[in-house]
């Protein structure tokens, strides 16, 4: 009988400084553990990326579950304000230290181990694939949309999928993510004519229009919320304009707003509304008015379902506690896997992710390894 030690491979994980797009040997170290297990390994490396793709079963099976997840952290941030190393997975008091404990080598670690001894211990009529990439924390470009562009030229394909992101607030098993919602970021810049302060009407200060569209864009409900999803919001986090002289106006600012929004829009809807609203300040006032977008992903539901009711169940039964359906939080690998088969998260709670002394409690990474396994039993049982 198999009996893979989650805890063990996350402390093993959090060693490989694996601070994106540095892969930190942690890719190596599970296609060993995965190999050894039976599953078929593949990386799918592309440009400084490194990607894993890993399946136990027949190719092309009609019926598989597969698991998404990354080993890519964000930067340590000031060392000196850590109490522990950041890559030392040093316990104390039953808690694990480092950069990943949470987000989310623990929950790599948890669903590896699963799947392992789930198929060697009981063989599915199907097969199990776990995609893992080292591009989530950085542009995402060419991680899992590279895996799974891999998979489609390949032929290989997951029935469903499960994330293994943080997804819990406060207690393990109390939200799963169904959804999430889209993202997108405008960066405008704002030109008029440079002059003396004391002579506005001999310059064209493009400061007050700035101010003017920052206002109206904060100010505009898009919407009050949908089924699925809380109302849509636009933040306006930066305002600049780098001029230090009191006597000068200056002839260029900047700022920037990033929206995230419900299914109520589009990343292309929301664009042609973003330049509705530039074009017509620029008219009212005659200051050109430059913008770039980029819209990270598009807003996405899972409907409650078969899929949700397998993982929820699972949790329950593991945990005494009925997971919320939420598409609350930021953006994550699913908004791409939610193009190849329907798709939900549960994971860890993620009160320390990103911060200094990221921590996790041991006994949550086997609770959440024996939530995993019971969802693999369900699934093909």
């Amino acid at each position: 009988m198999s009996n893979s030690d989650a805890i063990q491979l996350t402390a093993d994980l959090i060693r490989c400084p694996s601070v994106t797009p540095e892969e930190g040997g942690a890719l190596v170290l599970l296609e060993a553990m995965l190999s050894s297990g039976g599953f078929s390994c593949t990386r799918v490396d592309r440009g400084d990326v490194a990607n894993l793709f890993a399946r136990w079963g027949a190719k092309g099976h009609a019926r598989s579950f597969g698991f998404n997840g990354h080993t890519d952290v964000v930067p340590v941030g000031d060392a000196a304000a850590w109490t522990a190393n950041p890559f030392g997975a040093e316990i104390r008091d039953g808690i694990m230290f480092g950069r990943g404990a949470t987000d989310m080598k623990s929950g790599v670690a948890a669903f590896a181990a699963a799947a392992v001894d789930f198929v060697q211990n009981t063989p599915p009529d199907g097969a199990v694939i776990l995609t893992i990439t080292g591009d989530e924390e950085g542009d995402a470009v060419d991680g899992t949309t590279a895996l799974l562009e891999y998979m489609k030229t390949e032929g290989e394909q997951m029935s469903v999928c499960l994330v293994g992101e943080p997804t819990c607030p406060n207690e393990l098993g109390d939200m799963m993510k169904i959804g999430r919602r889209g993202s997108m970021t405008a960066w405008l810049t704002f030109s008029g004519v440079q002059g003396h302060s004391a002579y506005p009407h001999r310059a064209k200060n493009p400061l007050p229009t700035m101010a003017r569209l920052m206002d109206r864009l904060a100010s505009f409900e898009l919407d009050t919320g949908t089924e699925h999803f809380d109302a849509s919001t636009l933040a306006v986090v930066t305002m600049d304009t780098g001029n230090s002289a009191t006597n000068v106006i200056p002839a260029e600012c900047r700022a920037t707003v990033n929206i995230r929004f419900n299914d109520a829009h589009s990343g292309a809807s929301l664009t042609r509304w973003l330049q509705k609203m530039a074009e017509e300040t620029a008219l009212e006032s005659g200051i050109d008015i430059a913008m770039d977008i980029k819209v990270s992903g598009e807003s996405f539901i899972t409907p409650p379902g078969a899929l949700s009711d397998l993982v929820a169940a699972s949790v329950t039964a593991e945990t005494g506690r009925v997971p919320e359906l939420s598409t609350t939080g930021g953006t994550s690998d699913a908004r791409f896997v939610q193009a190849h088969c329907p798709v939900v998260e549960f994971g860890l709670v993620g009160k320390t992710m990103h911060k200094v002394d990221e921590n996790v409690p041991v006994e949550q990474i086997n609770q959440l390894k024996t939530i995993y396994t019971r969802i693999l039993r369900d699934y093909f049982a």
